[in-house]
């Protein structure tokens, strides 16, 4: 089959499922809005290299309308994600998802965060009794933030869980998101994952929230803490997991404190004490995602390390001074 044989074949399942979304709904505004995009094809399975639409990046297909990509930005990415005819968006991310500009082109959310480091048994089920729903009403997109890593490594444990590909095919299909070697407990959650007997998925309560709620600011600042800690040890082993704590990853610790950061910015309690300790949150979440990108890159340089972290360190220490001590 050549490529425009496959494209105009793509753009017709793309163009069926957009018309049977549109119809779905009640609503003849979401009706409208959906049916005036003009329908564009969805990944493919085969493809080795991830797509980029407007607003969503990383487009990478585990399945045939099972999509792994980075948070929608803004109405661009939620009209592209309708002209492909998804009807379903599963966030792993931890940021709230934008339900109502979702919900305004026939996008329903399920929102079930995971970390860098895996995810457990009972989220394993969770998200494939989810993906599995919601398929039979059209294409699924699964995302977190950037979509490189936790999405692909939910997707992929997904995928072998749902029996639509093996561990190894899923493994291959998180190195296309680009998923760095160095979150293990991704490609574990991938390797590990096995088909579940439908009896295990029917048994998982299927009510599964559009917003998960946070952990608040309070118990977000213990975890930050708790993280910094982490990344001392790291820092004092030469940049690698310490031997008497060899679960930790150093790019994952990295990428869990941006995380962090990220999401307390928007917090009531940040909000409360002003422009002021936002912007430091902003900023410690850019130091600390610069720490995690060359962490995932592999770098050996410790010098720029080391200089990356008290970058952080200093972020946090100003924060300190300013809003807490």
């Amino acid at each position: 089959m050549g490529p425009r044989l496959t494209t105009a074949i793509l753009c017709i399942a793309a163009a069926t499922a957009l018309s049977a979304c549109a119809g779905s709904t009640t609503d003849p505004a979401v009706q409208q809005r959906r049916a005036a995009l003009a329908p564009v094809p969805l990944p493919q399975a085969s493809e080795q290299k991830g797509r980029d639409y407007a607003g969503i990046h990383n487009a990478v297909a585990f399945h045939p309308g099972f999509v792994s990509g980075s948070q929608p930005e803004g109405d661009e990415g939620f009209q592209s994600l309708a002209a492909m005819g998804v009807r379903t968006i599963i966030s792993v991310d931890g940021a709230e998802p934008e339900v109502e500009k979702a919900r305004a082109y026939g996008l329903r959310y399920i929102h079930l965060p995971i970390g860098y480091n895996g995810f457990d048994e009972e989220r394993r089920l969770q998200l494939a009794r989810a993906a599995q729903d919601s398929i039979k009403d059209g294409p699924v997109y699964i995302h977190c933030h950037h979509g490189k890593h936790r999405s692909a490594g939910a997707a992929a444990a997904i995928a072998s869980t749902l029996g639509w590909q093996t561990p190894e095919h899923g493994v291959a299909r998180m190195k296309v998101s680009g998923t760095a070697p160095n979150y293990t407990g991704l490609y574990a959650c991938a390797v590990d994952a096995a088909p579940v007997a439908p009896a295990a998925l029917d048994a998982v309560v299927a009510d599964f929230p559009s917003r998960w709620k946070p952990s608040g600011y309070v118990s977000g600042m213990v975890e930050i803490d708790e993280v910094f800690e982490h990344l001392k040890e790291i820092q004092a082993a030469g940049w690698a997991a310490p031997n008497h704590h060899p679960d930790l990853v150093p790019a994952a610790e990295a990428g869990r404190l941006a995380d962090l950061y990220r999401l307390l910015h928007t917090d009531d309690v940040v909000k409360r004490k002003g422009a002021g300790m936002a912007e430091l949150m902003q900023d410690s979440n850019r130091r600390a995602q610069i720490l995690e990108d060359l962490l995932a890159a592999g770098e050996k340089d410790k010098a720029r390390l080391n200089d990356q972290f008290k970058l952080v360190s200093a972020s946090c220490k100003d924060c300190h001074s300013r809003y807490r001590d």
